[in-house]
């Protein structure tokens, strides 16, 4: 904004003389008798007063901080009310929200100019007498120069504002012209650099596009070899189609012949049923003429059995042939110190066993402490006897066969219970194990007859098989007992 003076009218004469004294030839602020702040005005009217030059914002932003910087070394009284509040601002807040009061006290106040120009004048040194001679060193700052002429006012005041404004321009359009310059350096530097990323991209699409290319041409080429492919498959396919049909002929042809050889078979089939059941018809009568003919030889057979008995008058027997064994070659009773033995297993299924004891006048015998050792080991030698021979009489009830029990022992034992009727009890004399006494009982049978050994021994068991016998393992036993 411009600073003006007008006219101040409350000011004496005299006081206008010396304050435009003080500033300088007081002829530099009146153009003439007939010009006013408005143009020129009638002679004879008084002297007008020139209004003052537009200044720069740089000079004026320079006139306001001065006076702000000296505001508060003024006294009280010589500052004007509105801006002794102003005066009491921060130094960086002074100059920037004082500032249009300051520009128009300036302006309305010559004397508080004056005041404030007499201590920026104290201030501005040699730089300062220089403005107020009318002269400008060519080192100093145009701004400054220009403030100090407004301040001082001095001949030729309003040249050095135009000259500073004039430098101030100056150097704004260097400064455009520097900033133009940068902007149009940085614009070429930025070409530059977006040349040679062009550059670069061009190499990197020029390489891309050779890659593209090498890529369409192995894809041609693939194509190519899928075609050819395809052709190949579709010929393959006729052909394939063609083998089907032909196949499919073949076929409709076999199972044609294979129902007619299903119905011939079918025929044949029916032929050989009636051929079947008639056969069957004869067989069967076969076998009635069979069944009459053994009935016959059996009935033979039987009466001359009974003839034969009569003939040699056979009176019955009171021994068998283990009862001869046990008196040749057992005592009873003997004790029973039985160490362990070796054991070995035949077969340990009860089926088995039953199927022997169901053959006629079979003899059965047993391995007694091999047997009670393995099924009730936990129990006195005492109680196992008694357990296993009260189970022997059982089965003896049941099969009416003869059983035989067989204990090691060396010494005669008493208080033994009796055996059960159909259980015999041996004890091996001294000098003799119940293995060989089994052995020996074994032998003793005719040719021909049943005898069951029942003994997990593998020894007794090769040495009973060698005679004829079937030995058994003791679990067999045992399970035929735990079923009782």
């Amino acid at each position: 904004m411009p600073l003006t003076e007008p006219n101040d009218d409350h000011l004496p004469q005299e006081d206008l003389v010396a304050r435009d004294g003080a500033a300088g030839n007081p002829d530099d602020n009146v153009v003439s008798e007939t010009s006013g702040p408005f143009g020129p005005t009638a002679a004879g009217d008084g002297p007008v007063i020139e209004p003052e030059p537009t200044l720069p914002e740089p000079v004026r932003q320079r006139i306001v901080a001065l006076t702000a910087a000296v505001l508060p070394t003024l006294p009280a009284d010589e500052v004007p009310v509105p801006l002794r509040r102003v005066a009491k601002f921060a130094p960086n807040r002074r100059a920037r929200l004082g500032a249009p009061a300051i520009a128009a006290q300036l302006t309305a106040d010559p004397l508080f100019r004056q005041r404030v120009t007499a201590r920026v004048l104290a201030d501005a040194g040699d730089l300062g007498a220089a403005v107020v001679e009318g002269t400008a060193p060519a080192a100093a700052d145009p701004v400054e120069v220009a403030a100090l002429a407004y301040l001082t006012r001095p001949r030729g005041w309003r040249e050095l504002i135009e000259a500073s404004g004039a430098a101030v321009r100056a150097e704004a359009d260097s400064a455009v012209v520097a900033e133009l310059v940068r902007e149009a350096e940085q614009r070429a530097t930025r070409a530059e650099h977006d040349r040679a990323v062009a550059r670069v991209e061009a190499e990197k699409l020029r390489d891309e596009l050779a890659r593209v290319r090498e890529e369409l041409g192995q894809l041609r080429e693939e194509s190519r070899q899928v075609a050819r492919t395809l052709r190949e498959t579709q010929a393959r396919e006729r052909k394939a189609t063609e083998l089907l049909a032909t196949e499919r002929g073949r076929a409709a042809r076999a199972s044609a012949d294979v129902d007619a050889e299903l119905r011939r078979a079918r025929a044949r089939l029916a032929e050989a049923e009636a051929t079947a059941g008639v056969a069957r018809a004869s067989a069967k009568e076969s076998r009635s003429v069979d069944d009459a003919r053994l009935w016959l030889l059996l009935e033979t057979i039987g009466q001359a059995a009974v003839g034969l008995r009569r003939e040699l008058a056979l009176d019955p027997v009171d021994k068998l042939p283990a009862d001869f064994v046990a008196d040749a070659f057992a005592e009873q009773p003997g004790t029973a110190p039985a160490g362990p033995s070796a054991r070995a297993r035949d077969t340990d299924d009860p089926a088995r066993l039953d199927q022997l004891l169901a053959l006629p006048r079979a003899h059965l015998v047993v391995d007694g402490y091999n047997v009670t050792k393995r099924g009730f080991g936990e129990m006195s030698l005492e109680q196992q006897r008694k357990r296993l021979i009260t189970g022997l009489g059982g089965i003896a009830a049941q099969t009416g066969d003869e059983v035989t029990v067989v204990f090691d022992g060396a010494e005669r034992m008493h208080g033994l219970p009796p055996a059960p009727r159909g259980v015999r009890v041996l004890f091996s004399r001294k000098g003799e194990t119940a293995d060989e006494l089994i052995r020996r009982l074994v032998r003793a049978e005719p040719s021909g007859r049943p005898v069951v050994v029942v003994s997990s021994d593998r020894e007794v068991a090769d040495g009973v098989r060698r005679h004829g016998a079937y030995p058994l393992g003791a679990d067999s036993l045992l399970r035929r007992l735990a079923r009782s």
